[in-house]
């Protein structure tokens, strides 16, 4: 009897075995619901004694608070990585760890020229590094198998924002494009080793951060600068897990691309059509998120998230999702809508994998 058959044979899936039926394209029992980013909300906080800014540098508190996601609001996957600064962090940028209701940011950048960079050989020893591991394997110790462990790396681009400014990155695209291919081929390295160690840890699938988005970039500039060094890491990542492309904003005019680029998912901003980008990337990309969050998550009524749901759903969306990192002050009866209006659709019986 086929794996899935027998799965299904049982009166419910696992989590895990859930969210990873979606990847594998094979049926599953109901709609997953997973955090691709941060789930972390004040009131979780208060709940597991694991708070913002102490977590981004504790492992057994990081894993606490990932935890909630799953078991207080019933998410199938929990999410340690809770910003887009550990590796900035351990990479030598000052940052302010935020506080209770922020998340960090970073405040001085040490990186002038792509030739200064050296990858450090103890990086995955450097706290801010070794901290996700912790909470990853800590995470893989409680949950096992029944719940999908997402880690998250800060990919190429968006690591060069950190190291050595948005506005210089940017600025350089037009007057020293080289120096860009050469931050970019340096600085891949980076998510490339961090990303092989935290699936060594345990976690199941990965969420690349790259935010190479609409309102800081062409399309054209995408696909001339990025496009190929996020091919090259797909390619050496495709055997140790699924990837999820995290990207804020409009991205219409570069889903395409995005596809091309071998990603397994995209985790979409809810500033973007579902039907369209469904449309766009056919069977070669799942779509997870679109799920609002200041209007719907943070200041909508339970209706207005049980709509949203049934409207990405509707429209094409498998895996649901808020559409980013949650603000602090969301309410939790409004994160247990998102499962319980999932739970309500009926799952996908497909039969054999898909092209």
């Amino acid at each position: 009897m086929r794996l899935d058959v027998m799965i299904m044979a049982r009166e419910e899936m696992t989590s895990r075995e859930r969210v990873l039926a979606v990847f594998n394209r094979t049926s599953y029992d109901k709609v997953p619901v997973i955090n691709p980013t941060s789930v972390a909300i004040v009131e979780s906080m208060r709940l597991t004694g694991a708070f913002f800014p102490h977590v981004h540098t504790d492992g057994s508190a990081m894993a606490a608070l990932a935890g909630a996601g799953h078991d207080l609001f019933g998410f199938d996957s929990v999410t340690p990585y809770f910003s887009i600064h550990q590796e900035a962090a351990a990479l030598g940028c000052e940052i302010d760890w935020g506080k209770l209701d922020k998340f960090p940011q970073i405040l001085k950048s040490p990186l002038l020229e792509p030739d200064d960079f050296v990858m450090p050989k103890n990086f995955l020893d450097r706290k801010p590094i070794k901290t996700l591991l912790q909470a990853i394997k800590a995470l893989k110790k409680k949950y096992g198998s029944e719940v999908a462990i997402i880690g998250k790396v800060v990919g190429p681009w968006t690591l060069a924002y950190h190291l050595h400014g948005a506005a210089n990155l940017i600025l350089e695209t037009n007057l020293e494009p080289q120096k860009v291919h050469r931050f970019l081929e340096v600085l891949a390295q980076v998510p490339i080793q961090f990303a092989h160690a935290q699936f060594e840890a345990g976690a199941d699938i990965l969420t690349w951060a790259d935010h190479a988005t609409a309102d800081l970039i062409s399309a054209k500039a995408y696909a001339e600068f990025l496009l190929p060094v996020q091919q090259r890491c797909n390619k050496t990542l495709q055997k140790a897990g699924p990837v999820i492309l995290h990207n804020c904003g409009p991205v219409a005019d570069r889903l395409n691309l995005f596809a091309q680029a071998g990603f397994d998912a995209f985790h979409i901003d809810s500033r973007n059509n579902v039907r369209e980008a469904v449309d766009i990337v056919g069977e070669r990309m799942i779509l997870t998120g679109n799920i609002n969050n200041p209007s719907i998550l943070l200041n909508g009524t339970v209706a207005d998230v049980r709509r949203a749901v049934n409207n990405a759903l509707d429209n094409g969306i498998e895996l649901v999702s808020p559409e980013c990192a949650l603000p602090c002050w969301v309410p939790s009866r409004n994160l247990r809508e998102i499962i319980h209006a999932a739970r309500s659709r009926k799952g996908s019986a497909r039969g054999d994998a898909c092209g």
